[in-house]
């Protein structure tokens, strides 16, 4: 699964990957948390790309309340097309979710250790998404989305049993074009990503609470 993130680069570093001009301006992030704002990138019909802010949980457009939103921070890809709270945002409602970086815990014999990935230079990349607008919030609609999770890498699988899918740039262009409806066309883009340059290592427990957002959440520490 994927619990938690970091996005920690400069705005014209993310707008760089996403082929805009601008992102507007962003904070660093260094754990980025289920329910908490986070910026995706979306197009428009006409192809358009463009970020926004949305709620990370996805609250399906049918749901009566928000109180699925914390469940639905990750969708499977093997079984996201069928599953009834994914399977039309994953054919018409996809984005990406820049990050440098994603958390994965490990149980051990005095707790779980926490675990940083991210790849060797440190520079962004951008997370599978699905998105989906939820009109029956009291303050308004709320747009909300879900990060893509498949089988592990080599080098994940010695921590956990899921990745969050990383798509390629050669494949962001596929994974937000809009025309595209059909999961089967989909599925190459839905794979582990086992590029030696995605490296981990281990930090210390300061990142388990959501409260800490701050350059110590990412520092290489001893494992336990």
């Amino acid at each position: 699964m994927c619990g938690r993130y970091a996005l920690r680069v400069s705005a014209p570093e993310v707008a760089r990957i996403l082929g805009l001009e601008t992102v507007g301006s962003i904070e660093p992030r260094f754990n980025i948390a289920p329910t908490q704002p986070v910026l995706a990138c979306r197009v428009d019909a006409r192809g358009t790309r463009a970020v926004s802010v949305l709620r990370w949980g996805l609250i399906p457009h049918w749901a009566r309340d928000d109180k699925s939103a914390y469940r639905m921070i990750n969708a499977r890809a093997e079984t996201a097309a069928a599953r009834p709270a994914f399977r039309v945002a994953l054919r018409r409602r996809r984005c990406l979710v820049p990050a440098d970086g994603y958390y994965e815990w490990q149980a051990g014999p005095s707790g779980k250790q926490p675990w940083f990935f991210h790849l060797d230079d440190d520079r962004p990349f951008c997370f599978a998404g699905i998105w989906e607008r939820w009109d029956r919030g009291p303050d308004g609609p709320v747009e909300s989305c879900a990060i893509l999770t498949t089988a592990p890498s080599a080098l994940a699988a010695e921590i956990h049993d899921r990745m969050p899918v990383i798509v390629r740039p050669e494949d962001y262009a596929t994974w937000l074009d809009p025309g595209i409806h059909d999961p089967a066309a989909l599925a190459p883009l839905l794979r582990p990503y086992d590029e030696p340059e995605l490296v981990v290592h281990p930090v210390s427990r300061w990142v388990n609470s959501p409260a800490h957002d701050d350059p110590r959440c990412t520092e290489p520490a001893p494992s336990v």
